[in-house]
């Protein structure tokens, strides 16, 4: 549905999230440029309903079954990343459920038909998953950077006791992150098209700066940088070791290879960890477990990236507008029409994280033991404590 500009107190942009819609008391809004007569508005009432549906479905299968399978794990596998995980999971799920409300919401025309307090309370949903998952992924980054960067110094810190203390302050800090659009959030009923929209309420135009910009740097911004930090460190961190492996493994010249092996067999004195040529074409257990958990963290991170960053460009571009540093007609046709759709590519991230972790899994041999052990295969062997890596939780 293509939302009209010249609505005193109607703003399609979505940037107090995600609702569509933003009211604002005692302001009028500055003129803006009309809709560029030559491109179509997005069909919002079809098209966004049909993707949210899809997103609801695939995303709540994959978000409970990996919740049943962490939550079930045995005490052995309650590790760090599987903490971190499992919250993860939990606040993708919460979101997940109220996501056909969303649907219906947009497929009556921004007309919500559940009342107030449901529109409290999904708008809190979306708004903590927003910040709980990207707070939960970036520990999982700090998590890895100390695992592989400083394995030794790290292990008192990183313990799973600890980790559940980290994740009841990120559910608080979240929750305080949300405090003000909960506030503000409200159903408002728009005469000039006839609906009751579920919205915030900004009291003024400052607010709306602040809670957009507060958006943008907690729940994107300065997790990037921490996340970018981490992964910087860490590949500084194996280029070197890689090189320092490299130069153990080369033969002297002036000595004959065979004699490196023969000095791995040698018991006059105590044995040291020594590799030979012949041994090299396989990497240790550790190695590869270390890397399996590295890169499943690396793709959720990447996975966030690329589904939200669309959306935080929409938003900023909103921004410019709202302060009439850009005006044009296909400014208005890019906020009006992009902004549903990039904020679907966000929702998706929500039903693309527990299949990051399905890409990156390791065939499990135990025999099956019940219905759950085929999930387990799947979910357990990235995260679990088996992994020579994971044993410095």
């Amino acid at each position: 549905m293509e939302i009209p500009n010249d609505l005193s107190f109607f703003n399609s942009t979505s940037s107090s999230l995600y609702s569509a819609t933003e009211v604002y008391q005692n302001t009028s809004p500055a003129p803006s440029a009309p809709l560029c007569a030559d491109w179509p508005p997005v069909p919002v009432t079809t098209v966004i309903p049909a993707i949210y549906s899809v997103i609801c479905v695939l995303g709540t299968i994959a978000n409970a079954l990996a919740v049943c399978v962490l939550a079930h794990a045995s005490a052995s596998r309650r590790t760090v990343a599987n903490t971190f995980m499992l919250n993860l999971c939990v606040s993708d799920l919460l979101f997940l459920l109220s996501l056909p409300l969303w649907a219906v919401y947009y497929s009556q025309g921004y007309n919500w038909p559940f009342g107030w307090v449901a529109c409290k309370i999904c708008g809190l949903l979306h708004n903590l998953n927003l910040y709980a998952s990207i707070f939960f992924i970036t520990s999982m980054s700090m998590d890895r950077y100390l695992a592989i960067v400083r394995p030794l110094r790290s292990q008192s810190a990183r313990d799973p006791k600890r980790a559940r203390l980290t994740c009841i302050l990120i559910w608080l800090l979240a929750f305080t992150c949300s405090g003000p659009a909960l506030y503000l959030r409200g159903t408002h009923y728009l005469e000039g098209l006839g609906v009751e929209v579920c919205g915030i309420s900004y009291p003024s135009h400052r607010w709306y700066m602040i809670l957009t910009w507060m958006k943008m740097v907690l729940a994107f911004l300065l997790p990037l940088l921490v996340i970018a930090c981490c992964y910087c460190a860490i590949g500084k961190h194996l280029m070197a070791d890689t090189g320092l492996v490299r130069m153990n493994l080369s033969p002297h010249p002036s000595m004959p290879s065979f004699k490196s092996q023969e000095s791995c067999s040698k018991t006059d004195r105590p044995p040291t960890p020594c590799v030979s040529p012949s041994s090299s074409a396989s990497r240790p257990l550790e190695g590869r477990g270390l890397e399996r958990v590295l890169w499943t963290v690396a793709a959720v991170v990447m996975s966030f990236f690329l589904c939200w960053f669309p959306f935080h460009c929409v938003t900023f571009l909103d921004m410019l507008k709202s302060e009439g540093w850009l005006d044009s007609c296909w400014i208005n046709w890019t906020i009006q029409n992009l902004t549903p759709l990039t904020l679907c590519l966000g929702f998706s991230n929500s039903a693309i994280n527990p299949c990051a972790v399905l890409l990156h899994r390791k065939p499990f041999s135990r025999p099956s033991r019940g219905p759950l052990q085929k999930p387990v295969r799947l979910f357990e062997a990235p995260w679990g404590r088996s992994q020579p890596e994971e044993g410095l939780l």
